[in-house]
């Protein structure tokens, strides 16, 4: 609808740049601004001659501009008759358009072309612009224009990309011709120029077939309207709601004045088809629509058709008049308070009252370096002084003032040469570390190493300390009791998907959102150069297109870097040397090796029974409820619900799923506490109100007031004395409602009043009221201190606060059975035992082989083959008589196939196995073991020994082997978890095979 507006201005210029025809071949001449454009004169019929210029409007949607009508058009003299063609816009020439029966198919992608409009399009296909071109110089220059059908599936009010519009260019043939409409437009090019071809609607035709596919020419037959009773009321009525309704667009929306101010100078006989077209074709109806009036021969219907959308443009134009009034009210609204603020800003300014923005800025940014000017660096100091003197110049609107003062204050929030006086008290830290941790002596110990060696040096060094270990051991609150300890700040930023380099080294100043990188920010967020910085899940770093962010915090983490670390934002040194860095990780593995090496890794193993236990009493258990609001003396957790808490539910080797189930337990403990009644509110004041001696009577009272809910309705008690019990201690306590007051009880109505209150007031005299106000409290007391049963939690009603248990028992037999040995392995949640079983498939000559199951990685597949070979070697060895192995087929399977399982560790368990099962010998009753066998019989180290320790230790496993190597790692082990186990350390495997497979005399022997 806009561009046909602006389209509406075209019959003028075409007028002005060329002279009417003078030959009688002459087309369409248009008129223009200098003749208004005269519809309705157009649309008569017989009585009033017609103009010799007649008036086309333009209806393309995607043009700016109508093109100027080709020469060679001669207009009619007269009128040929009523109703037929004296509403035409097209004179005919020696050739008639309805002589034309075969014609170019051309689509119309956005809207459809009706009679007595213009519309450019563009042609991309070099062959259809040929064969129109060709056409034009023909006596009969037409072509079809067709409306394109929308694919299945799409909405046509929805805007398609310029794909779409690509793809109906690149179709030929019967494809383009199924999505083309019927029902289109016979068009006649007035002009071509390049690509643009200048269509101009004639009347409606209908495509019957196909006549040639490249370029697409159909065969059409000529529509004409259906007769009609001009004189129809239905019909009249229509016509006029149809021009009522145009004129009220006009007065909302000036873009349709040059089409409609001639309805309103004209109201005779007029053309109903015409107007129909006319309406549809200014409206802005999407094409579906548009297409259906052009398809509608009933006149009748197509009026209503067209009254349907000028209607609705109405409605879009007051919409649009209300949504331009509130735009504009805002508008005025804020012009206004803005130079109403201008002016007040320039009053104060000339009464010395304030100062501009820039110098504010200015004043502010000086405020704040001043103060450490003495540590600020030289070069910090002169970047400073430059961006302020800059400032200065820039205008306030300007889009570089804004970014110049948040430079500048980044540049004086960092806190240049501030540091925190640290605390050097290794006893005082000592206490910190165990008051928050239990365990962890060696984290303990390395932190109060760091800090001994600062108080000899009498001043600290930045570190980075990286503290590996399973979810929930505690590493991150580590970080924390170490800067509470140092008497550090303590800022903590994860890195864990950080994929944009820009978030470790900052944006550049360039770009729009520029922000510093995480340090910065740390140091404006501690107030202090020397913080302590927690990098958590540093072994979760990301990489993407923006950068390697492992790669960029190398520069962060390296002592001989950071001394002058360049954030892009700040674009200068900053001095990070003394910050402790302290980083976490699960799997040091996943860290990159570069920036593995610059940090000092301290393991965190995980936490065994008897830690747990400790940590579950003295921390978890006590704050959970405290934070739950139920005292000690309510509820009671039984040593054994703890352990068989641990067992059953929490073998993590962390601790945060035990804090969980606790935190579970003491919710449903107060959920049935709250259903006993409880309230462990704070006390209430309750006092005793003496009536006032000059009044007949008095009331004694008792006034609740709860301190803690001083805005709540007030709660009165009042409490009625028995006259004649002298000793009150028969009280009766009758609550009030909100609006009671004191001195108002169930009497002060009645009229035996008077004698009750001289019998009261004879028994309460002065020396009686503190006894009342006893005996009342007393009263009070044993009303709110109900007899409330103490909630036991044991290991028999466990299951009714946590429910079933997570974890059964590992250990699958008593005595392993022959084919069985009982290995030990690690994962991310801590260690754990594992069963290597074997068994025989068929045996037959030549069938030795193996297969393995139980959804082994492909270390633990080749493990099982070196074993197999071993095997071999050693029943040689052992029996030589016994061909097992070369007759057999093995199964080795290892329980719980759910669960992914890879490592080395298991070659010795896989080989007793196997052993066991040729020679018909149970391993050794609780007996596991753990090393890499290779096929020389060495045992190869292993890892994991704690968290393998601890496994067997939970399954009753007494005696384990490790290899030699792992001697050491052993030795290191805290006293409680060696406690009671059996070790022994082998270099080869006819050491294993000696201790499993040995005799019970042997055993005792040794």
């Amino acid at each position: 609808m806009l561009r046909a507006a602006a389209t509406a201005g075209f019959p003028a210029r075409l007028a002005a740049k060329r002279p009417r025809a003078a030959t009688a071949a002459t087309r369409v001449v248009v008129a223009g601004a200098e003749v208004r454009s005269m519809l309705f004169r157009a649309l008569r019929c017989g009585t009033v001659p017609v103009p010799r210029r007649k008036a086309c409007f333009c209806s393309n949607a995607d043009a700016g501009s109508c093109p100027e009508v080709a020469e060679g058009a001669e207009a009619t003299g007269g009128e040929e008759g009523e109703g037929e063609n004296a509403s035409s816009a097209i004179v005919p020439a020696a050739f008639r358009p309805e002589d034309c029966h075969t014609v170019i198919a051309l689509p119309l992608l956005q809207r459809p072309l009706f009679p007595g409009f213009y519309m450019p399009i563009h042609i991309k296909d070099s062959k259809l612009l040929q064969a129109l071109v060709e056409n034009s110089k023909r006596s009969g220059p037409y072509a079809g224009a067709f409306l394109v059908k929308d694919d299945e599936g799409t909405n046509p009010n929805t805007v398609t990309s310029s794909e779409s519009d690509n793809s109906i260019h690149d179709l030929k043939g019967k494809e383009l011709l199924k999505r083309l409409h019927d029902v289109g437009t016979l068009a006649q090019i007035t002009r071509i120029q390049g690509d643009l071809v200048v269509l101009l609607g004639h009347h409606r035709v209908q495509i019957t077939e196909m006549v040639a596919e490249d370029p697409l020419t159909v065969k059409v037959d000529h529509l004409k309207e259906m007769p009609y009773d001009k004189d129809d009321d239905v019909i009249k009525a229509t016509s006029f709601e149809v021009i009522s309704t145009l004129r009220d667009v006009l007065k909302t929306n000036s873009l349709w004045k040059d089409q409609v101010q001639t309805y309103t100078q004209h109201m005779g006989d007029f053309n109903y088809p015409r107007l129909a077209d006319f309406g549809a074709a200014i409206s802005g109806a999407n094409k579906l629509l548009c297409q259906e009036v052009l398809e509608e021969l009933d006149v009748c219907k197509r009026l209503k058709l067209t009254l349907a959308l000028v209607k609705r443009e109405l409605e879009i134009s007051k919409l649009q008049e209300s949504i331009a009034k509130t735009i504009e009210e805002k508008v005025t609204g804020e012009q206004r308070r803005y130079l109403l603020n201008e002016l007040l800003k320039a009053i104060k300014k000339e009464l010395g009252l304030e100062t501009d923005d820039k110098t504010a800025l200015s004043e502010k940014f000086r405020e704040r370096i001043e103060a450490k000017k003495d540590k600020c660096p030289p070069h910090v100091l002169q970047v400073i002084e430059e961006e302020l003197t800059k400032l200065q110049l820039l205008e306030a609107s300007s889009s570089e003032f804004s970014v110049t003062r948040n430079y500048l204050d980044w540049l004086t929030a960092v806190p240049w040469g501030d540091y925190s006086d640290e605390n050097f008290d290794v006893h005082h830290a000592q206490c910190i570390l165990d008051e928050d941790h239990y365990g962890l002596a060696d984290v303990k110990e390395r932190i109060l190493e760091f800090i001994a060696v600062g108080k000899l040096r009498g001043s600290s060094q930045g570190k980075i300390i990286c503290l590996s270990g399973p979810p929930g051991v505690g590493k991150t609150s580590i970080g924390r009791s170490i800067a509470r300890a140092l008497n550090r700040k303590f800022y903590r930023f994860s890195v864990g998907g950080l994929a944009d380099v820009a978030e470790i080294k900052g944006h550049r100043r360039t770009y729009v959102g520029a922000m510093p990188g995480k340090m910065v920010q740390c140091l404006k967020s501690a107030g202090t150069a020397n913080p302590l910085v927690l990098i958590d899940e540093i072994d979760k770093l990301g990489r993407g297109h923006l950068g390697d962010p492992a790669s960029a915090l190398l520069g962060l983490l390296d002592p001989e870097q950071n001394a002058n670390f360049l954030d892009h934002y700040l674009d200068v040194p900053i001095d990070l040397s003394k910050v402790l860095f302290v980083c976490t990780a699960n799997v040091i593995e996943m860290i990159p090796n570069p920036l593995l090496d610059r940090m000092e890794i301290i393991s965190i193993a995980g936490y065994i029974t008897d830690e747990k236990m400790h940590i579950a009493r003295d921390y978890l258990e006590k704050n959970t409820r405290e934070a739950s609001g139920i005292k000690p003396e309510q509820v009671e957790v039984t040593d054994d619900a703890l352990l068989a808490l641990i067992e059953n539910y929490c073998r993590e080797a962390g601790v945060r799923n035990l804090q969980k189930h606790i935190e579970k337990i003491y919710r449903k403990i107060a959920l049935k506490l709250v259903r006993q009644g409880v309230s462990n509110e704070p006390p209430q004041d309750i006092t005793i109100v003496e009536a006032n001696e000059g009044l007949a009577g008095f009331d004694v009272a008792t006034k609740v007031e709860d301190e803690n809910s001083k805005n709540s309705l007030a709660k009165d008690v009042s409490v009625d004395v028995n006259p004649i019990d002298s000793s009150l201690e028969n009280i009766n306590v009758v609550p009030l409602t909100a609006e009671s007051e004191v001195g108002h009880n169930e009497y002060s109505n009645e009229a035996p009043i008077e004698n009750f209150l001289e019998e009261t007031a004879k028994v309460f005299n002065t020396s009686s009221v503190p006894e009342a106000n006893k005996s009342a409290q007393r009263t009070t007391e044993a009303l709110a201190d109900k007899s409330v049963e103490k909630v036991i939690v044991n290991a028999s009603n466990l299951g009714d606060f946590v429910g079933k248990p997570v974890f059964q028992v590992e250990r699958i037999y008593d005595q392993t059975p022959i084919g069985v040995a009982m290995g030990l392995a690690w994962n991310s949640m801590g260690g754990s035992t594992l069963y290597i079983e074997t068994a025989k498939i068929e045996e037959s000559e030549g069938k030795g082989a193996l297969v393995v199951t139980g959804q082994l990685g492909d270390v633990m597949k080749e493990s099982a083959q070196i074993a197999h070979t071993v095997c071999r070697a050693v029943l040689l060895e052992k029996e030589r008589n016994n061909p097992f192995f070369a007759k057999s087929k093995l199964h080795l399977h290892v329980p719980a196939g759910a669960t992914p399982k890879d490592g080395p560790s298991a070659g010795c368990a896989m080989v007793t196995s196997m052993l066991s099962l040729a020679m018909g010998k149970s391993v050794k009753k609780d007996l596991a073991m753990s090393g890499e066998v290779t096929l020389t019989r060495r045992i190869l180290p292993i890892g994991g020994v704690k968290e393998k320790t601890i496994a067997a230790r939970r399954s009753g496993v007494k005696t384990i082997i490790f290899p030699s190597a792992n001697r050491g790692d052993f030795d290191e082990l805290a006293s409680n978890v060696k406690e009671g186990l059996e070790v022994h350390f082998v270099d080869t495997y006819n050491e294993i095979y000696d201790i499993a497979f040995a005799s019970d005399a042997e055993t005792q022997e040794r």
